[in-house]
This record gives C-alpha cells, structure tokens and sequence, in this order.
C-alpha cells in the first residue's frame, strides 16, 4: 500500500507547494483536489490544485514531471459534488465537471477519479436508485471508454441543515452499494473507501472490506469522535455534527489496526490517503501542516 493524504487540506497552496509539503513529509502519494476554478462551496470543497478543464498535454507532462521529481505519484483526481442535486442547473454543472476530471485522468495516466454519486435530497431511496441510473450510466460508459476508474465515497454528505433530510449522497451503506452495483453493473465504478462514516451511523466499518474486495479502489484515513454524552442529548436523528467530531487518524474511534489489518487480509496493495478535517488543527497553516505530520507518522506505524 501507498500512503498519502488528500490535497483539498492545503488550500493556502499552489500545485507545487502542495506536492513540496507531501514530499517533505515522506508520503507516497496524493489525491489531487480539482474542484472548478474558483467556486468554492463549503469547507475543504472547492480547492482545485489543477484546472481540468484547461488542462492540455503539455501542463499534464509538467505536472508528471515535477511529481516524478519529488518522489509523488497522483492517486486520483478528486472532485465530490453532488451530480444528483435537485437544482438541475447544478446537477449539470457537477456533471460536466466530473467528464472533465474523466478527461484529465486519462491524460495524466492516473485513470482514476474519486467522487460522490450524489443524492436527491428530499427524495426516496427508491427514487434516487431510479435517477442514479439515469444519470450515471453515461459518465460509466464514458469512463470505460477512456479506461478511468471511479471511486466513490461512502460519505453521506448529511452533517448540516442545509442537507438535511436525506444527505447529498446516496453511497452510505452496504445494500445500498450493492443496488447501485447491480445497476451500473461495471468494473469501472466501485469505492473510495473511508471508514470514519460508519463510526457515527454506529456501523461495522471491518467487514464491508471484505464483502466488497473487488470493489475497494481507493482507500481514505479519517477518524470520527462520537461523543456518546451529547448523542443521547441529541439523538440519531440530529445533524451528526452535533453529536461527533472528524479527526486525525489515531484521535478518534477507528481501530486503524484492525482496519489496515483487513486491508491486508483482502489483498488491497493500492493507494491509502489520509484526509484531514480536524477543526482543532486549524488555528493557522502551520498547525494544518502540523496536522499532516502527525498523521503521517502515526499511519507509518501501519502503512510503510
């Protein structure tokens, strides 16, 4: 396995800066965030440390160049919108964002995105099952025939009130994954993994690694804090925020033994990037760099 971190963290740094910081660090790799150019939406989204849409052979060759320079491999190209959002001029937008990064990855030879399948907030699952088809099955096609994979994460995207009632991503459990496989039935789709999602659903985070080994693409270290105190407060059915905290890998509750430990068993031998969100690493830019350090030696004890 290859260890990395997500690049959307480093929002106060150019392409190469970012790479600099990851290089400095000893990581293998990095999840490059590519968000449109200039339209920020929310924390950690809308950082884009490449412009896809303008990208042309000669800036991927200097971008392959100065990461082959430091030691650094691309492991996806990264942009989680939501491309089922009810307002259908931003589903379009999300839509034709992530062909864009299909587009790169193929000329970056790194032939893989990572994303959300999204989620028709105010609808059935029934309903979204039926959408996901309608929508998903070109990007699909499209990927198969530019031979680019796509990873999507298990995030529900329901941490606020503006997602509220049914999150902006439908990918969160196990039968879910399962449905959404049957109908996009292809060896082009399948997951970015990350394990903290289920600490706060109060979910087996272990045995999923097994059940879907073919299907695990990519992989995210980040941890969840459930605080058991304010969850009873609280209840299942608040916005999760109030009752959890993102943190750094080893701050919270993931067992990131037994987790790499399943990673091994399954045979996974691919790319592992740490994301940070922990909002107490955040009092300025060198405690986010900070934060990057502490992760990275703290994985190293797993992941070398």
């Amino acid at each position: 396995m290859k260890l990395g971190i997500v690049s959307a963290i480093l929002d106060q740094s150019n392409f190469e800066e970012m790479i600099d910081i990851i290089a400095e660090n000893g990581l293998d790799c990095v999840e490059v965030a590519c968000w449109p150019q200039g339209k920020a939406v929310r924390r950690y989204a809308g950082v884009s440390h490449i412009d896809t849409v303008n990208l042309t052979e000669e800036k991927a060759n200097e971008i392959l160049a100065y990461c082959k320079n430091k030691n650094v491999e691309i492991s996806s190209l990264a942009y989680y919108p939501n491309p089922l959002d009810e307002d259908l001029e931003k589903r379009q937008v999300a839509i034709d964002h992530i062909y864009s990064l299909i587009d790169a990855s193929k000329l970056l030879n790194v032939n893989m995105i990572t994303t959300f399948i999204g989620r028709m907030q105010h609808k059935s699952i029934s309903d979204n099952l039926k959408e996901v088809e309608t929508v998903w099955k070109p990007i699909i096609q499209y990927a198969e025939k530019q031979k680019v994979r796509i990873g999507i994460e298990n995030c529900p995207m329901l941490f606020t009130e503006d997602e509220w009632p049914g999150g902006q991503n439908i990918m969160t459990t196990p039968e879910i994954w399962r449905q959404v496989f049957d109908i996009l039935d292809s060896d082009y789709i399948g997951l970015n993994y990350d394990p903290s999602h289920f600490i706060w659903q109060q979910m087996d985070y272990i045995k999923p690694l097994y059940d879907f080994k073919e299907k695990i693409f990519h992989v995210h270290y980040k941890d969840i804090k459930l605080f058991p105190e304010k969850l009873q407060k609280y209840g299942v059915m608040a916005t999760p925020l109030n009752y959890m905290s993102p943190k750094l890998p080893g701050l919270g509750d993931v067992d990131w033994g037994k987790y790499v430990s399943a990673l091994t068993d399954i045979g996974y031998n691919g790319f592992t990037c740490i994301e940070v969100e922990d909002k107490a690493f955040e009092k300025d830019y060198d405690d986010v760099k900070r934060s990057i350090s502490l992760s990275t030696r703290y994985l190293r004890n797993f992941v070398i």
